[in-house]
C-alpha cells in the first residue's frame, strides 16, 4: 500500500457519506480494481524469449510454477470443504477431518516452497514468474516440521473453538447460556445498565480470552520459530510481509497519527455525551472512555448508542431496523436486496449454488459454528459462500453487503490463476468488499428500497450532519482499533512486552491509542485481546485499518468516472 496519510475531516465526511443508490453508472467499469492489482495484471502482458529453450531455467521456472499452481488449486479446494465442513458444524469429527486436510495442504504448501527456493530468480526474465516465486517461497507456519505443525494447526483450531463455543451465564437469574451471537451482542447494544454492561463485558473475556491464555503463549513461541526457518526476525516481520513493504509497521503508525486529531474530536464529544446520560460516577468528563459503555462487546464501533449522542436529536438521521423489521425481513431477503443492488451495476448476480450452500442465519438445530461472519471461495470455479449468523437489523444489512462485495471480487477473478485469486494484498480485499456498503448505509438508497420515508431531507444541514455522525461512529471510531489489535501482536511477537505482560501492555496500547479504560481492574492472568475472534482465530486485523482508507479512495474514484462528482462543480459535489 501507499504512505498515504488522510487527516482532514473533509476525507471522510465527503468520499462517499451522501452516496446515492445510483452514484455509479449501471454498467460500470471495473477498471480500479485491475489497476489495483498493478503489476500482477501488467506482467503477464510482458512476453518471455521467443524461442523456447526447455531445458534454460526460465522455462523450467514457468512450468514449476505452472504445475505447481494447479496442483495447489486442486488441493485448496478440498481442504476448504473439509473448514468449512468444520466452521459451520464444531465437532470433534469434524476438527479431525478439517485438521488432516489442512496439514495436507500445508505439506504440500511447503514442498512446492522448497523447490520454488531452489530456482535463482537472476537468471529468469519473466516478471510473472519471478513474482509467482517470491510469493510461494514465504511458506508461513509450513516451514515448521511435521509434527510440529500438526500441532500448531491442532492448537489454532483449539483456540478458535474456545472462543467459537463460549458462553455466558445471563445476568439476571445466573441460570441461561448466552452465546456472543445473537444474545451477548444484542445486549451491547440496546442495553444502557451499566451494571449489566460490565457484567457481560468481563464474563464474555473470563470465557473466552482468558481460557486460551496458555496456549496463546505456545502460538506465539511456535510463530516465531516458523518466522525464523523463512528468514524473517520474528513473526511481526513475517506476517506483514504480503503487504510488501519493508517499513509497513513504521508506515501504519504514520497513517494513524494523521487520523488521530480527527479522532480525538470524535472521542471528546462521545465523552460528554456519555458523561451527560450516566454521571461523573461512570463516565467522567476527562481521559480515558469506559468500553463496556460504547455499544459494541469491543468498542471498535459506537454506531449502537447513537440514540444516545445524536448532534440534533430532533431532527432525523438514518436507522431503518424497525421498518425492517415491520415489513418483515428476513435474512435471506437482505441477501437477495443485496444481489439485487450488484446486478444493478452490471454486476454478476449470485450463482445457484450460493444460495444452496450458504449460511445466512444461525441454524436453529443447536449445533455450534463459528459465527463470524466470512465470505468463502472453494477455488473450484462454481462454489461461493458466506457464513453468517445474520440478524434483521441495519448493521448486519451493512456486513451482508460487505460479504457479498467479497463474493463479488471473488467471481471477478475466478478465471485467474491460483496465486492470483486473492486480494493485492489483504487490506485491499476489505477495501473492495467495503466499497459498496458505504453506498448501501445512504438514505436515498434506504429510501428506494422503501425503508426510509421521504420527509428524511438530506439536503437539510442539521439532518446531514446527523447523518454524517452516523457514518464518522462507525468508520472514524474503528481507526484505532482497527490499527492497535495487530500493533498488540506485532510487539507480542517482536519481544517488545513479555508474554507474562502482555494483557497489561494490551492495555496500555488500548489506552494511548483508542483511549478506553476496562470497567474493572484487569491484570497479567487474564488475556482481553483473546476475547476478540481474529486474535482467538489467528486472522490479520490491520487489513481493516488499511481497508477503512482505501475505501473511500476507490470510492471516490468511481464518483469521478461515474460523472456523480466532479471537483469544482457545486451541483455534484461529495458531500
Amino acid at each position: 500500500m501507499g504512505k498515504q496519510s488522510v487527516s482532514t475531516q473533509s476525507t471522510w465526511v465527503s468520499s462517499g457519506i451522501n452516496a446515492e443508490y445510483n452514484s455509479v453508472s449501471c454498467k460500470m467499469q471495473w477498471w480500479w480494481l485491475a489497476a489495483g492489482l498493478g503489476p500482477l495484471l501488467v506482467f503477464a502482458q510482458e512476453p518471455v524469449q521467443t524461442a523456447l529453450d526447455y531445458n534454460s531455467v526460465e522455462y523450467k521456472a514457468k512450468k514449476f510454477v505452472d504445475d505447481a499452481e494447479e496442483t495447489l488449486r486442486i488441493q485448496a479446494i478440498s481442504s476448504t470443504f473439509a473448514s468449512w465442513g468444520y466452521e459451520s458444524n464444531i465437532t470433534d469429527a469434524t476438527q479431525k477431518v478439517s485438521e488432516a486436510s489442512q496439514t495436507q495442504f500445508e505439506l504440500l504448501n511447503k514442498k512446492l516452497g522448497k523447490e520454488a527456493q531452489m530456482f535463482d530468480i537472476t537468471q529468469i526474465k519473466d516478471r510473472e514468474t519471478i513474482r509467482k516465486l517470491k510469493l510461494m517461497k514465504n511458506i508461513g507456519t509450513a516451514a515448521l516440521p511435521e509434527n510440529k505443525l500438526k500441532n500448531f494447526i491442532s492448537l489454532t483450531a483449539n483456540m478458535g473453538k474456545k472462543y467459537s463455543t463460549a458462553k455466558v451465564l445471563d445476568f439476571e437469574t445466573k441460570k441461561k447460556r448466552f452465546s456472543l451471537e445473537p444474545e451477548l451482542t444484542e445486549i451491547l447494544a440496546k442495553s444502557r445498565n451499566a451494571e449489566e454492561l460490565k457484567y457481560y463485558w468481563e464474563q464474555w473475556r473470563e470465557s473466552s480470552g482468558k481460557q486460551i491464555k496458555s496456549m496463546y503463549h505456545e502460538y506465539v513461541d511456535v510463530y516465531n520459530e516458523a518466522a525464523k526457518l523463512n528468514g524473517f526476525k520474528d513473526a511481526s516481520i513475517m506476517k506483514v510481509d504480503p503487504y510488501e513493504s519493508d517499513t509497513f509497521q513504521e508506515e501504519m503508525e504514520e497513517t494513524w497519527l494523521g487520523l488521530k486529531p480527527l479522532y480525538e474530536q470524535l472521542h471528546a464529544y462521545v465523552r460528554s455525551k456519555l458523561h451527560g446520560f450516566y454521571g461523573e460516577g461512570i463516565v467522567k468528563n476527562s481521559g480515558p472512555l469506559p468500553a463496556h459503555l460504547l455499544g459494541n462487546m469491543w468498542a471498535q464501533s459506537w454506531s449502537n448508542i447513537a440514540d444516545i449522542l445524536k448532534p440534533y436529536p430532533n431532527k432525523p438521521s438514518i436507522n431503518v431496523t424497525g421498518e425492517m423489521i415491520k415489513q418483515g425481513w428476513t435474512p435471506t431477503k437482505m441477501f437477495q436486496k443485496a444481489d439485487d443492488f450488484f446486478q444493478s451495476m452490471g454486476l454478476d448476480k449470485m450463482p445457484d449454488k450460493f444460495w444452496s450452500g450458504s449460511i445466512l442465519e444461525k441454524p436453529a438445530d443447536g449445533r455450534e459454528l463459528t459465527c463470524h461472519a466470512s465470505a468463502w471461495d472453494f477455488y473450484n470455479g462454481e462454489d461461493f459462500r458466506i457464513k453468517q449468523c445474520t440478524r434483521v437489523n441495519q448493521e448486519d444489512f451493512v456486513t451482508v453487503n460487505h460479504e457479498m462485495g467479497h463474493i463479488q471480487y471473488y467471481l471477478q477473478y475466478k478465471n485467474q490463476s491460483y496465486f492470483y485469486r486473492s486480494g493485492a494484498n489483504p487490506g485491499f480485499h476489505e477495501g473492495v468488499a467495503d466499497i459498496l456498503s458505504l453506498a448501501v448505509g445512504t438514505a436515498t438508497y434506504f429510501q428506494r428500497l422503501g425503508l426510509l420515508g421521504e420527509e428524511v431531507d438530506v439536503s437539510d444541514e442539521q439532518t446531514n450532519i446527523n447523518i454524517l455522525f452516523d457514518m464518522a461512529l462507525e468508520r472514524i471510531a474503528f481507526l484505532p482499533f482497527g490499527y492497535l489489535v495487530d500493533k498488540f501482536r506485532w510487539d507480542v511477537y517482536s519481544g517488545k512486552t513479555s508474554l507474562e505482560n502482555m494483557n497489561c501492555h494490551w492495555w496500555k496500547l488500548r489506552n494511548e491509542i483508542q483511549g478506553m479504560m476496562p470497567p474493572a481492574r484487569r491484570s497479567h492472568e487474564q488475556f482481553d485481546a483473546g476475547a476478540k475472534y481474529h486474535v482467538a482465530g489467528d486472522v490479520g486485523y490491520v487489513r481493516y485499518f488499511t481497508a477503512f482508507i482505501y475505501e473511500f479512495q476507490f470510492y471516490r474514484a468511481l464518483c469521478l468516472e461515474s460523472g456523480k462528482y466532479v471537483p469544482g462543480d457545486p451541483k455534484k459535489p461529495t458531500s
